[in-house]
């Protein structure tokens, strides 16, 4: 495969739609003493970041509050896959920031998170253990399937490049012990 049969505008419309067919992400954070934590959290989009509302009652709160680092995964589901070692996926790693409570941000957000998720979002606002979170994605990858495998960069996250135009390597048969 080579730079030339790879329509980039459909990989890019592809790692952008992926991520709007969840509507939770999965999350990977570091604790203070280097633990790493795999969980998920329901987000809302907007204006190119992502937000998530978050108990501190939940490790990856605690680590978002500490570092201000996170990386999403947004993952094909194994029952639509074409192959399971081949499942499309959207990688990004960010930077994250707690919004005020008391901010307009903070209520606007809200509102996006009560549009999207009920009337129940009205109960969680009201848990003073919650913390809404700024989740700015910073560069990314983007895995489409075998031997497609896309950086993602630029202040847009819209500077696609193929990372390996060769494709996959695989051993050569060695000779059998005579």
């Amino acid at each position: 495969m080579n730079q030339k049969t790879i329509d980039l505008e459909q990989v890019r419309a592809a790692y952008t739609a992926l991520p709007q067919t969840f509507s939770s992400a999965l999350m990977a954070t570091v604790s203070a003493s280097g633990e790493p934590e795999a969980s998920y959290a329901a987000y809302v989009r907007h204006d190119g970041h992502y937000y998530v509302y978050v108990s501190e009652l939940s490790a990856h709160t605690q680590n978002l509050l500490h570092s201000g680092r996170v990386c999403l995964l947004f993952v094909e589901d194994e029952d639509k896959a074409a192959h399971l070692f081949a499942r499309q996926r959207v990688t990004y790693h960010c930077s994250a920031g707690e919004i005020d409570r008391e901010s307009e941000a903070f209520a606007y957000i809200m509102s996006l998170f009560e549009e999207k998720f009920g009337a129940f979002m009205k109960q969680l606002q009201n848990m003073q253990d919650f913390h809404l979170f700024r989740i700015c994605p910073q560069r990314g990858s983007f895995v489409q399937g075998f031997a497609k495998a896309f950086s993602i960069e630029g202040d847009d996250l819209n500077q696609v490049r193929h990372v390996n135009d060769v494709g996959h390597q695989t051993l050569e048969p060695t000779a059998a012990p005579a």
